[in-house]
């Protein structure tokens, strides 16, 4: 028979007191031995991955009303909820807000002293409570009723006064706290995040909710970036963009390159149309076939046809041309294929783009 940790203890107590050595306490779990630290902590992840995969069985038909209840709503989602519930309330919210549901917090102690006038008729109102017996969310119930708005309880007892009083009622209880006092909300908070987090995202497939719209609410990200920043806000404009005739000695085209520090240069021909571009690496391969540059010009010293971008296109886009193609430089040109802006690899990714390219 397995020993207790109480046993393990006490073996771990009188080997510390006749050698003076410290021991960390150790218990088997599916015959291996492990700290009681680690065992605990694997415990904890056990119990709620448990609740996680009884919760799937409850994503029904109710379910599905809820999503169709708050989807039809003509005004917004209210979100309440006490203690550890309120603050899962909170995050529900923020996930709505920013997958195009828009909700408000509502805190219940707050509500009773003039905060609900932020709910108007036609809301949905979200109650989240273990119990369904939450003393400030029962306080409330009756004046939301005569609000007008319909209500969803998140509980984790279906027979309680909340889900009696409740339109549409999610079920998410939960066998056993994580808490070996079966107290602390661990199991249940996890359980009741992960039904908002369905919610939430059966909400935006519903609405057919895209990256680009996401993108609207997240500008400061670097998926905002990805999706909304342009070549034109990116790129270099005007006397910055260096640019040299096609017959031009190539020192004179070096001199651009250092002046303009692009590590690269436009090479346009009489009618200012773009012919080819010369590089670092362009002069670096050139410099491996001949020492002697004094008689070369830029027009032999380019590399044709080089790859273009438009300005009305994404950054993200260009920065995906530069890493498939391995270049640092793009040109941004016009209708008439005229050099208007230059890209660098570098300032893509300075601005959050992200991304790696050769030269």
């Amino acid at each position: 028979m397995a020993e207790s940790y109480l046993e393990v203890l006490l073996k771990c107590a009188e080997s510390d007191t006749l050698t003076g050595e410290v021991h960390a306490p150790s218990i088997s779990i599916s015959g291996l031995t492990m700290s009681s630290t680690i065992g605990s902590g694997k415990e904890v992840i056990r119990i709620e991955a448990e609740a996680l995969a009884a919760l799937e069985a409850k994503i029904d038909g109710t379910f599905e009303a809820a999503v169709d209840l708050i989807s039809g709503c003509p005004g917004r989602v209210i979100v309440t909820g006490m203690g550890k519930s309120g603050l899962v309330a909170r995050k529900v919210v923020a996930t709505m807000n920013s997958t195009g549901t828009a909700a408000i917090f509502l805190h219940p102690s707050d509500a009773v002293h003039g905060d609900l006038g932020m709910v108007r008729k036609g809301d949905v109102v979200i109650c989240i409570s273990k119990s369904g017996d939450t003393e400030e969310i029962r306080q409330i119930l009756p004046m939301l009723r005569r609000i007008g708005v319909s209500i969803i309880s998140m509980v984790g007892n279906v027979s309680s006064h909340l889900a009696r009083q409740s339109d549409v009622v999610l079920d998410i209880s939960v066998k056993e706290e994580a808490c070996p006092h079966d107290l602390a909300p661990t199991a249940s908070t996890t359980a009741t995040l992960a039904m908002g987090d369905a919610l939430a995202i059966a909400l935006l497939n519903k609405r057919g909710f895209t990256k680009e719209e996401f993108a609207v609410f997240h500008p400061g990200g670097n998926l905002g970036k990805r999706l909304f920043l342009q070549v034109e806000e990116m790129m270099v404009t005007g006397n910055n963009v260096p640019v040299v005739r096609r017959e031009v000695p190539l020192s004179e085209a070096i001199v651009e390159m250092t002046s303009k520090r692009l590590g690269a240069t436009c090479i346009v021909d009489d009618s200012g149309k773009l012919n080819g571009i010369i590089t670092d690496g362009d002069l670096r391969r050139l410099l491996q076939r001949t020492k002697d540059i004094t008689n070369v010009t830029a027009a032999e010293a380019m590399t044709k046809n080089p790859k273009t971008i438009r300005k009305d296109l994404l950054a993200a886009t260009a920065l995906e041309e530069m890493e498939e193609y391995k270049i640092t430089q793009l040109v941004v040109v016009d209708d008439q294929h005229r050099p208007i802006g230059m890209l660098h690899l570098h300032d893509l990714v300075k601005a959050g783009l992200g991304g790696d390219a050769g030269g």
